[in-house]
């Protein structure tokens, strides 16, 4: 059973469970290492599963989600799988075959929720971060309101569910709502969202557009990854959080988690720890107060972690 059934109907009238599991790792984490934790995952309570083309893992995660149907744990309809399109192939001719790509690799027949990785186009070839002489990163430029016409005619096929969005901005979501001949809107927009950078705004926009926000960076960032800058204050060590999962007996991880949860946002809990993925699927054990929500809304000071995209 997932837990509590916590879901939430998206727009398209399919449900998104509120809690999912976030499968990327640092390129020194062994791949074979994707398969355990996602299995342990499943079998801790997890039926939201996230990846994407460019953690190259999807051939690991297809086989983890296979295994557990194959032994009775979950039906694929229980399981709400999301993959996103990369930014080299969002030329309009590129999405589908990016899409059956990733289903390959999965040996799944669909995937619930397919998503733009980022409002970014990258020239199209064989490497994900195609970069000139200068080491400067190679744009492309595609008009993404036709990219998103090839994410809608891969929901007509059959091939995905849902169809959304990731690392959008108000603007940007708004040019494809607004698009002339749009068939469906984009379900969800996933974002970096914690404590220290809430999106309140954001999150307002959305939901005016009945869009749900996807929390990722949810527990803040590990120090080790490259592109973290090592001089930004540690979101799981802030004293507020900390407070405050003392006074619920919890985590300062789990508060964070349960924090999105309770403004409406579904949350991504990455993690490779088998205890904490076993602690995370807790969420829905308490409730957060109405003065512990003001505090914790009290830490937004607009910190990125995930700084790697321009």
């Amino acid at each position: 059973m997932d837990p509590k059934g916590q879901r939430v109907k998206l727009n398209d009238g399919h449900f998104i469970p509120v809690l999912g599991f976030g499968t990327f790792a640092p390129r020194e984490v062994p791949k074979s290492e994707a398969v355990e934790v996602t299995k342990f995952a499943i079998e801790a309570g997890f039926r939201h599963i996230d990846s994407a083309y460019t953690y190259q893992n999807e051939e690991q995660v297809g086989q983890a989600i296979r295994s557990k149907i194959a032994d009775g744990t979950v039906k694929r309809e229980d399981i709400f799988y999301t993959s996103k399109v990369w930014s080299t192939f969002l030329r309009p001719d590129l999405v589908r075959p990016a899409l059956e790509k990733s289903l390959k690799d999965l040996q799944l027949d669909y995937v619930d929720l397919y998503i733009i990785h980022q409002p970014v186009a990258l020239m199209p070839g064989e490497t994900l971060f195609p970069t000139d002489e200068n080491g400067k990163p190679m744009f492309d430029s595609v008009d993404l309101c036709r990219t998103w016409e090839a994410l809608e005619k891969c929901k007509d096929a059959g091939l995905t569910k849902s169809i959304g969005v990731s690392n959008f901005n108000h603007k940007q979501l708004e040019k494809i709502l607004n698009k002339p001949g749009l068939k469906y809107k984009p379900v969800c927009n996933q974002v970096e969202c914690h404590p220290y950078l809430n999106q309140s705004k954001l999150l307002e926009f959305c939901k005016s557009h009945d869009i749900v926000l996807v929390a990722y960076g949810a527990l803040g960032a590990q120090r080790t990854l490259q592109w973290v800058n090592p001089n930004l204050p540690f979101l799981l060590e802030d004293p507020v959080l900390s407070a405050i999962a003392k006074k619920h007996k919890q985590t300062p991880a789990l508060v964070a988690l349960r924090y999105q949860i309770q403004r409406g946002v579904v949350v991504l809990a990455k993690s490779y720890n088998k205890k904490r993925i076993k602690e995370n699927i807790q969420v829905f054990d308490f409730e957060l107060t109405l003065e512990d929500m003001k505090a914790i809304d009290g830490l937004n000071s607009n910190i990125r972690y995930y700084d790697f995209q321009q």
